[in-house]
């Protein structure tokens, strides 16, 4: 029902900033909200960040607040995650999400969300 094309990762050194972008198509946007997660390897899945579709409210893990930015333009059918001051610890595959009736007992679960981008691949050089 709706395709994630996700970009913007890469190989970048520590303190450094990207960001990632996901378009959605067959889909409009402002009826989901959203999320980014990430996994290393060898660890699970973990929340990032979610931007949910009413009043545009914002949710981060404790992780990253204060270092990256969850944002949206339903006009463009775009989500992008603003990533500063990047760490090692940071390196992962990240990966936005979309669900429809998301709520907040399951911001944080994978299993919530109906729509996964392919994930793209962020690498943090000390």
């Amino acid at each position: 029902q709706v395709t994630l094309v996700e970009s913007g990762g890469g190989l970048v050194q520590a303190g450094d900033s990207l960001r990632l972008s996901c378009a959605a198509s067959g889909g409009t946007l402002s009826r989901y909200s959203v999320a980014w997660f990430r996994q290393a390897p060898g660890k699970e899945r973990e929340f990032v960040a979610a931007i949910f579709r009413n009043y545009g409210r914002t949710y981060y893990a404790d992780s990253v607040k204060g270092q990256f930015t969850i944002s949206r333009d339903n006009a463009k059918n775009m989500v992008y995650l603003q990533m500063n001051s990047l760490t090692p610890e940071d390196t992962a595959v990240y990966y936005c999400a979309l669900d429809s009736s998301l709520i907040l007992s399951s911001l944080r679960s994978s299993n919530a969300y109906d729509w996964w981008s392919q994930g793209t691949q962020v690498t943090v050089s000390s």
